[in-house]
């Protein structure tokens, strides 16, 4: 994937860490995970790849296409993606817009030609319930799986559940990017990670990850993170 044409790199979301990195070109691999801190940039990177590959920018696949708030940038026309094989099918699971989506869904219940028939309930229970009926109603042919921020809806054992739904993915030859503030999401088995900050966006390892090292030392020591936290008090 890269950037490609001339682009004002003052304005967002040329101005982004990232860029310098999509214009050289970004390969991913079966399994790539970003991540950065708020306003990095990771969930604008992996919108405009979803709109590059053809996906609905508020989430679903290349056929569920829908519009609730427009938000997304002009990022996902200025890229080129190059491909191996291009798959035939895919999702793009974005935890910010999931309620817009499940109720586009569920709206269009005409008996003969209505989507709602196709899918599982996503508003008769609970979200991180109706991420998982999704992910396994949706992720169960060969595609490209793109995901932001999937962990906002899911406890520790959803995020197991997900990790494995990934990992079986895999082995039906499906491709999966995420966007993620979970430590275990980014330890996904062979993922290759790239966090993003000023440095632009770069390769890195797990065990080198900013955010992990911070929550390492968390949950070593929570009450001196929090004194450090709270000594002005």
């Amino acid at each position: 994937m890269h950037v490609r044409g001339a682009v004002d790199r003052t304005t967002y979301p040329f101005d982004l860490y990232a860029i310098d990195a999509l214009v050289a070109g970004v390969d991913f691999a079966p399994v790539t995970v970003v991540v950065g801190e708020n306003g990095s940039g990771k969930s604008t990177i992996v919108e405009a790849l979803a709109v590059a590959a053809g996906f609905n920018a508020e989430g679903g696949s290349r056929g569920l296409q829908f519009e609730t708030f427009s938000t997304h940038s002009d990022l996902g026309e200025h890229l080129t993606l190059r491909w191996r094989k291009r798959p035939s099918w895919g999702w793009f699971l974005r935890a910010e817009t999931f309620y817009g989506m499940a109720s586009h869904i569920a709206q269009d219940d005409d008996p003969a030609y209505g989507i709602a028939k196709l899918f599982p309930d996503l508003h008769g229970r609970s979200h991180g319930e109706s991420f998982l009926a999704l992910i396994e109603s949706r992720f169960g042919r060969a595609g490209l799986y793109i995901m932001d921020e999937p962990e906002s809806a899911l406890s520790f054992q959803g995020q197991l559940s997900l990790l494995r739904a990934i990992h079986d993915g895999l082995h039906d030859g499906s491709q999966f990017v995420l966007a993620t503030h979970s430590p275990l999401l980014m330890r996904m088995p062979d993922a290759t990670i790239y966090e993003l900050g000023p440095g632009g966006l770069r390769p890195c390892a797990y065990e080198d990850l900013g955010v992990v090292n911070l929550w390492r030392r968390f949950l070593t020591a929570p009450e001196r993170v929090l004194d450090a936290l709270f000594e002005d008090d």
